[in-house]
């Protein structure tokens, strides 16, 4: 099965009854050249390295589904998934999606459908109980979650996303027909 859009992954995932997972990735890639206006937007906050961002949904398997097109290194993960418009299709459906810290907030805005790590309440002196609960929350949403990186290493094991030389333009592309290449 061919899933070419976003909403057709969610539909996918709310008829099957499965449980998706997302996470973004970033791919190195070249320095714009000087003088170009937008040679700031590709450098990540994250890694302070220039890079292009793409968002990855997998199935409870680990198997990529979609791949969404690539956007400069300084976006952030939850505002690429509000552009792919993740919130609205989420909106109505029965679908629960696993996300990382940097998707916190798309919970509360798609009915909990969007399931992230829990929130760190006490920032200092916490309860040797509350520290203990904690961590093992972190733990068990991290290993419900892992698959989605798994996913994820088979894509940068291509040679072509392992630092990408080639012109940022096509990029995207590139990573899309890779995904479909491992998705097939």
């Amino acid at each position: 099965m061919r899933l070419r859009t976003l909403a057709e992954v969610v539909d996918h995932l709310g008829a099957s009854e499965k449980t998706g997972t997302i996470d973004g990735t970033e791919i190195r890639v070249r320095r714009p050249a000087v003088g170009r206006k937008d040679r700031d937007t590709f450098i990540s906050g994250k890694s302070k390295q220039n890079a292009v961002k793409a968002m990855v949904v997998t199935d409870g398997g680990g198997r990529v589904l979609w791949c969404s097109p690539t956007r400069p290194g300084s976006c952030a993960d939850i505002t690429h998934a509000r552009q792919l418009g993740l919130v609205r299709l989420l909106a109505g459906g029965p679908v629960v999606d696993l996300a990382d810290a940097g998707y916190q907030g798309l919970g509360a805005q798609t009915g909990g459908r969007v399931v992230t790590p829990p929130h760190r309440k006490f920032k200092r002196n916490a309860p040797d109980w509350y520290e203990e609960r904690y961590g093992r929350q972190r733990k068990a949403h991290s290993s419900r979650r892992i698959r989605v990186e798994h996913g994820i290493a088979h894509l940068k094991n291509r040679r072509a996303l392992a630092r990408h030389l080639g012109h940022r333009e096509h990029m995207s592309d590139t990573v899309r027909a890779i995904a479909g290449l491992l998705s097939h």
